[in-house]
């Protein structure tokens, strides 16, 4: 019988510590990573080959990007990795837990089929913590930016009772990003799980090809959102040293 579950299941546990469907798949996906990046940088040359040339032309892309956003070349460099690695991280989790056979391998817990993989992006936990990671880094960058007491000012300020009130807001803001960042990956990610799912369980050969295609391009631009916004809201913390 189908059965979909909003949050994840749990598969096995190590001690205390719960590991679920969604967990491991991440785990899967931070093995094939690094795997990949280690393969990537073994082959480097100094004249690229196709590969490396889209690869090098999608870093350019992306530096271009950030350039539009910071409007420093040095600073797109700087926080290029934190931007590139959170949208390549949230793809390959969305991206893997649509590959055809996943969401197929079941393991039995509790008298119940569950299956093995689950969209890591698909489980709010997941969603929850990369979105607190992204806040609180952004502030640190912020910090390491303008100092601590000029960072810390923007929301605690004490100068007058409307600077006081602003920065309230501003703290506000911060943990209000931190729900919608969650809610907005979680929900659009586990609606193409459901959907899938539902499909597949109803017409399960050709139907569904095209709204594979579909959920794939949708975890992209999940990807793309999610890391572009975190750009914005550290073009923000970082911009405000030049006010000061």
């Amino acid at each position: 019988m189908l059965e979909i579950s909003i949050k994840a299941e749990e598969i096995f546990a190590i001690g205390n510590y719960i590991i679920t469907n969604s967990l491991f798949l991440s785990f899967v996906v931070m093995i094939v990573l690094v795997c990949l990046a280690y393969f990537l940088t073994k082959r480097i040359k100094e004249i690229p080959g196709f590969f490396q040339n889209i690869v090098e032309a999608c870093l350019e892309g992306l530096l271009g990007l950030m350039d539009s956003i910071l409007g420093d070349r040095h600073k797109s460099e700087k926080y290029l990795p934190l931007i590139a690695t959170i949208f390549i991280f949230i793809l390959m989790s969305n991206w893997l837990g649509l590959v055809p056979g996943v969401g197929s391998l079941l393991v039995h817990e509790d008298g119940k089929a569950v299956p093995l993989f689950r969209a890591p992006a698909a489980d709010l936990n997941f969603t929850l913590t990369l979105a607190i990671i992204s806040v609180i880094v952004t502030n640190l960058l912020g910090i390491t930016a303008l100092g601590f007491f000029t960072h810390v000012k923007k929301y605690f300020n004490f100068s007058n009772p409307i600077n006081f009130f602003v920065g309230l807001l501003e703290l506000v803001s911060e943990i209000s990003k931190m729900i919608s960042f969650s809610f907005r990956l979680f929900g659009n990610i586990f609606a193409g799980e459901v959907l899938l799912t539902i499909v597949f369980f109803l017409v399960p050969y050709v139907v569904p090809v095209p709204f594979l295609f579909v959920e794939l391009f949708f975890g992209a631009i999940q990807a793309f959102i999610f890391s572009i916004l975190t750009l914005v809201f550290l073009s923000v913390h970082v911009a405000e040293g030049h006010a000061h």
